[in-house]
């Protein structure tokens, strides 16, 4: 009798995947929620599993400090534009602890050399590639929201497309000539977003940013046309790992823009999530439809 085939453990999510259901690797780590807005949501920081079969992260580089109550406002934003739209945006999230392991790192550091977890590593990304496919097949063009917490003394949103806060202190002569917005996680969009007048760095920090867009709603921001960058001494978070191996700064149909929120009337209430999540979801309707030509079907 012939052996049975070797168990192949999946690298992502086994499709035909569904709208609105929930999968996960083969440890129940991290899971992937399908949508069908072009719209894709990361929440790497917020999981609260600590198994004690794994163990603590302990590289030398290694932050284990979770972003309270990001998962939980991640939901919220999905919730809000589906209320809103009759669609979902994918949902990705990181079930695990910080300690144990990090949804916005390269491998090595993400699992701290636990091998048990490179499947997860694995699956995760390959997750979010999937939920980008799916972008991609019913929208061709979206954005992804990397979304974390940060702790600054300066309360405010903290708007990461992978320039740092010097790069940002410099003059728009200076970012044109050094070609900054080619580099940046929403490079493909500052190339060809729909309006002439929107493109290059004003999509950075020109009226119809983010940035800019998010401000309005009472959600200060940086960069935006009244904060286009930090100041010398004021710490910035300028996106991440899943910015950069996710965004379009190295091609692609996907942009992303990773969003550190300050706790304070942002994600520290069940009523100020919310009233977060609205603000958010009318500014990214706003900027869907001004830069990719993207409405939500009517009826």
């Amino acid at each position: 009798m012939a052996p049975p085939p070797p168990t192949i453990t999946p690298t992502g999510p086994v499709g035909p995947l569904v709208t609105g259901q929930r999968y996960t690797d083969a440890s129940g780590y991290v899971e992937l929620v399908p949508g069908d807005a072009p719209v894709v949501i990361v929440a790497p920081h917020g999981g609260t599993q600590s198994p004690s079969a794994l163990p603590d992260r302990s590289c030398s580089a290694c932050v284990t400090v979770n972003d309270f109550n990001t998962q939980e406002l991640a939901r919220a934003i999905v919730d809000t534009f589906r209320v809103r739209t009759g669609l979902r945006p994918a949902l990705l999230t990181n079930q695990l602890h910080r300690r144990k392991f990090d949804g916005n790192r390269d491998l090595a550091e993400a699992t701290g050399g636990t091998a048990a977890l490179t499947n997860t590593w694995t699956w995760w990304h390959a997750a979010i590639d999937s939920a980008k496919a799916g972008v991609v097949r019913r929208a061709t063009r979206g954005i992804l929201i990397d979304l974390h917490g940060h702790g600054h003394s300066v309360p405010r949103l903290e708007l990461g497309y992978l320039l740092s806060a010097s790069e940002l202190r410099s003059s728009d002569t200076t970012l044109n000539i050094t070609a900054a917005m080619g580099r940046t996680s929403v490079a493909r969009l500052a190339a060809d977003t729909r309006n002439a007048g929107n493109r290059g760095l004003a999509l950075l920090r020109g009226p119809q940013s983010f940035g800019a867009l998010i401000a309005a709603r009472g959600y200060p921001a940086v960069p935006s046309p009244s904060d286009p960058a930090p100041l010398v001494g004021q710490e910035y978070f300028d996106g991440g790992y899943n910015t950069q191996r996710h965004g379009s700064a190295g091609g692609g149909a996907i942009d992303a823009i990773q969003i550190e929120c300050n706790l304070s009337g942002v994600r520290d209430t069940a009523a100020a999530r919310g009233a977060f999540a609205s603000a958010l979801v009318t500014a990214l309707l706003q900027y869907l439809d001004v830069h990719y030509g993207w409405r939500p079907p009517v009826g």
